[in-house]
C-alpha cells in the first residue's frame, strides 16, 4: 500500500496500548468511569481502525469505479474512532448513525459534479462529528457545493489552476521560527498588518505576532499549527508545507479539511451507487473537468484522510 501513514497507526494495534490511549482521552475530558470505559472500547476502537485499513488497502487496488464507496466507508470508520475518544457511549443513539448529509435530486442532462451540492441535516455522522470534533454548530441546512469543496484542498489546487481558475493558495514559507507571506496578501484580504494578525489569532485559536518587513510578512505562531485547523492555514500533504487559502467568499472557506473530505466522498459514493449510468459515462467518456479532479481528489483522499485522522488523534489531543 503507498500510504506510509499506516504504519503510525500500528500503536493503536494493541489493546493495553489503546485502552491506556483512552483512558488519556477520557480523563482529558473529565468524563466518569474512565477506567471501564477505556476497557470496554478499546476493542471497539481497534476493530475501526482495522477495519477501514481494510477497505483502504482494498480502495488503492480498486478500479476507480467503485473506489468511491470503499474509501468513502474506510474514512466512516476512521472517523467513529475519532468520535470514539470523545463519547464514550458512541454511538448512543440511532440518530448519529445516519449520514447527516443529503444530495439533491440529479439533473439528467448537462449535469456537471462541481455544481452538484450537498446539504446538511440536523442529526447524522457529520452534524454529530463537526460539533464534537470541531465544535461547529447549526450546520443543518446549509449547502455546499463540489466546486467550492474542491477548492479548498491544496493538492487539488494545480488542477484548477489548468481547468478552471488562478491558484487560491498563498505558500507559507519557513523563516526562522514562524513563517514568510507575501505582503501582498493584505490587499487580498483587504486589511491591515494588525488586523491581519487578529483574524489569523480568531481563526487558528493561536497567539501569534506579525512582522511586516519589505515586500513580506513574516507570522510567528506561539505554538505549531495543526492539519487540522478551522482556519485558512491548511496543510499542503505532497509538498509538506503550509498554505493560506484566499478563496474568502467560499461558503466553505476555513473548513477542517476532515468535513471536506467526507463530504465529497459522501456525494461520490452515493454518485458510484446509484448514479450509475452518469457515473460509467464519465469514466468511459471523460467528456469533461469532472473526470480530471474526480480521479485526482480519489489519490489524494486516498493518502490525506488517513494523515489527516492520525493527526487528530495524536499531535491534536495532548501528544
Amino acid at each position: 500500500m503507498h500510504n506510509d501513514i499506516w504504519h503510525s497507526f500500528i500503536y493503536f494495534f494493541s489493546a493495553s496500548s489503546t485502552q491506556a490511549y483512552l483512558k488519556k482521552c477520557y480523563a482529558e475530558r473529565n468524563l466518569p468511569d474512565k477506567e471501564m470505559k477505556s476497557f470496554e472500547n478499546c476493542y471497539p476502537f481497534l476493530y475501526y481502525i482495522e477495519h477501514a485499513q481494510t477497505y483502504y488497502s482494498q480502495a488503492v487496488v480498486a478500479p476507480l469505479s467503485i473506489q468511491p464507496i470503499l474509501s468513502f466507508y474506510g474514512f466512516v470508520q476512521l472517523l467513529k474512532a475519532c468520535l470514539l475518544t470523545i463519547d464514550p457511549n458512541y454511538p448512543e443513539s440511532t440518530s448519529v448513525l445516519a449520514h447527516g448529509v443529503t444530495t439533491r435530486k440529479r439533473k439528467k442532462q448537462q449535469y456537471e459534479f462541481i455544481h452538484d451540492e450537498v446539504k446538511i441535516q440536523k442529526n447524522g455522522l457529520f452534524t454529530y462529528m463537526a460539533e464534537q470534533m470541531f465544535d461547529l454548530k447549526h450546520l443543518d441546512g446549509e449547502k455546499y457545493s463540489m466546486g467550492e469543496l474542491l477548492k479548498e484542498l491544496p493538492e487539488l489546487e494545480s488542477a484548477f489552476e489548468l481547468f478552471h481558475s488562478k491558484s487560491s493558495f498563498k505558500p507559507l514559507t519557513p523563516y526562522k521560527e514562524g513563517f514568510s507571506v507575501p505582503a501582498s496578501i493584505l490587499n487580498t484580504f483587504h486589511m491591515t498588518s494588525h488586523r491581519f494578525k487578529d483574524f489569523l489569532e480568531i481563526k487558528t485559536k493561536t497567539k501569534l505576532s506579525v512582522e511586516e518587513q519589505g515586500s513580506n510578512l513574516h507570522l510567528y505562531p506561539e505554538q505549531a499549527w495543526s492539519q487540522n485547523l478551522h482556519s485558512p492555514i491548511h496543510y499542503h500533504l505532497f509538498e509538506k508545507k503550509y498554505v493560506m487559502s484566499t478563496n474568502k467568499d467560499s461558503s466553505c472557506y476555513g473548513f477542517p479539511e476532515l468535513l471536506v473530505h467526507y463530504l465529497l466522498l459522501y456525494n461520490l459514493s452515493m454518485i458510484a451507487r446509484y448514479e450509475t449510468e452518469w457515473w460509467s459515462e464519465l469514466l468511459k467518456t471523460m467528456a469533461n473537468d469532472d473526470y480530471p479532479l474526480i480521479a485526482q481528489f480519489l489519490n489524494v483522499t486516498l493518502r490525506k484522510g488517513p494523515n489527516l485522522v492520525y493527526e487528530w488523534l495524536t499531535k491534536d489531543r495532548f501528544f
